[in-house]
């Protein structure tokens, strides 16, 4: 062990007083010559890190995994999941939890490599990764936060000096990643498959105290465990759902139980609006489109509440109601975010009954015309609708005109309607020829300006500054599908 206290590492490590069932103790294997190619400062700050220490040998030796700092106690965590719909053993098998960061103020977040080599989960793969897809995790979930959606972040990225084969030698690379926690649904199957019922208890008491204090001491708090889960993930499906994102994996094992967005392997942004958009090379039955993305979630709900019924009640059938109330409840949940959410990005600042029509109209046109998702809502917000795809159309006209006489019924002003809508439409995403230019250029060419200049727009992308503006612009039309992978 190393002494990085100066750095501001604080560590603690309540996951491992659980029992030994959840998780191997695991050692990030060494690197050769680590190199910092990417540091998250604003990040490492909110984390009580010294900024110019992190970047430090020292500071780069514990991103690597080559050192280990005072106080941790590293660990693979053990979970299951449904991968596209089958049960399977899992578990971490190319990253080490190094323990928790607790902050000045209490907070407490996972620190994990990404990258970091073999442990007992690695089921005959090598452990590590490589840059271009740890790279795109850091743009990624930096992309997201900035939108103000639930994620994991990414501190940092270091390359290995050493080379990864997949199907050509590729350079190797560590992501070190920020999770409110790293427990997931399918940590809760493989309690329920492989350990006892008091496992589970001790796993859900654990959670409730990671994520819900406050239900901590309900009568019902298993109950109460479920409904806040099912809450946070309707919540957040609606937001991936407003700007288009695809998580692209969405099994059970991708699902946390803190509401976060994670892994982000064969996941993208929708250009042209299409329901049935896919990117992930290894989903061909389109189980993960955008469209299926809630009712998965709530099949993924289903899962979880299968895993909690010996805590919800001593007779099963009544525990199955319970849950089955709890889920049900799912979609009205989702909708209502999701209604709300659409509702700001046209700047309706009170409700109507005719405004869901009037919401899935301008979708179905949007569609027909393979219009871009994000730049119809933005050149509407920039009141610049013969920018949109559906220019000059009769139907998106006559929508045009209803929408327009819809924000005149509301007392609030106009000006405050294009105001609420600027907060709600980012005027910038991660395109996916922007993400595949920045990769190219950090991992071809070792120039990371691209990518630098990239995140710094992200970091803000409701701003509609100048900056953004050729960050808007579509790519070249082209006869491919736009295809993800999932860096493994």
């Amino acid at each position: 062990m190393t002494h990085t206290k100066e750095i501001g590492w604080n560590f603690d490590n309540s996951y491992v007083r659980l029992p030994e069932l959840f998780y191997k103790k695991t050692e990030p294997t060494p690197v050769e010559s680590p190199e910092l190619v990417i540091l998250n400062e604003s990040l490492a700050k909110s984390l009580g890190l010294d900024v110019e220490k992190l970047q430090s040998e020292e500071g780069v030796e514990v991103m690597a995994g080559n050192e280990v700092p005072e106080g941790t106690e590293t660990i693979a965590q053990a979970y299951g999941g449904h991968q596209f719909g089958n049960f399977t053993m899992l578990g971490d098998g190319r990253a080490v939890l190094l323990g928790e960061q607790v902050t000045s103020s209490g907070e407490r977040f996972d620190i994990q490599l990404k990258g970091s080599g073999r442990t007992p989960f690695s089921r005959g793969g090598d452990g590590r990764a490589t840059l271009g897809p740890m790279l795109r995790e850091y743009i990624i979930s930096e992309a997201m936060h900035g939108l103000g959606i639930p994620t994991n972040r990414s501190l940092s990225v270091v390359t290995t000096g050493e080379s990864v084969r997949r199907e050509t030698e590729l350079p190797g690379a560590i992501l070190t990643r920020v999770a409110a926690s790293h427990l997931r649904i399918g940590t809760f199957e493989y309690t329920a498959n492989w350990g006892t019922v008091e496992d589970l208890r001790r796993l859900a008491d654990y959670a409730l105290e990671r994520h819900f204090p406050d239900i901590e001491d309900n009568e019902d708090r298993y109950l109460a465990l479920y409904q806040e889960v099912v809450k946070r993930q309707a919540a957040l499906l609606a937001k991936w759902q407003l700007v288009g994102f695809i998580h692209g994996v969405m099994n059970t094992d991708n699902m946390t139980i803190s509401g976060e967005t994670i892994d982000y392997g064969p996941c993208a942004f929708m250009d042209e609006y299409d329901p049935a958009t896919v990117f992930s090379s290894i989903d061909v039955q389109g189980r993960y489109a955008y469209r299926n993305q809630p009712p998965i979630g709530q099949w993924n709900l289903a899962r979880f509440a299968e895993t909690l019924l010996p805590l919800l009640h001593d007779q099963q059938d009544h525990a199955v109601e319970l849950a089955q109330e709890t889920l049900t409840g799912f979609e009205d949940l989702y909708h209502r975010h999701w209604l709300e959410g659409m509702r700001n990005k046209l700047g309706l600042q009170t409700a109507e009954d005719q405004d869901e029509p009037l919401i899935e109209d301008l979708l179905g046109i949007m569609e027909k015309h393979r219009a871009d998702f994000t730049n119809t809502f933005r050149a509407l917000t920039l009141e610049k609708p013969e920018d949109t795809a559906m220019s000059g159309s009769t139907e998106f006209t006559n929508w045009y005109e209803q929408w327009q006489a819809r924000l005149d019924r509301q007392k609030e002003s106009k000006a405050s309607a294009y105001q609420l809508m600027k907060q709600s439409n980012p005027s910038v995403i991660p395109r996916n020829h922007r993400v595949e230019e920045a990769l190219e250029a950090a991992v071809e060419k070792g120039d990371y300006s691209v990518l630098e200049q990239l995140t710094d727009v992200l970091s803000n992308p409701y701003a509609y500054s100048p900056e953004q503006e050729k960050y808007t612009k579509l790519p070249e039309p082209t006869n491919r599908p736009y295809r993800t992978f999932c860096g493994t």
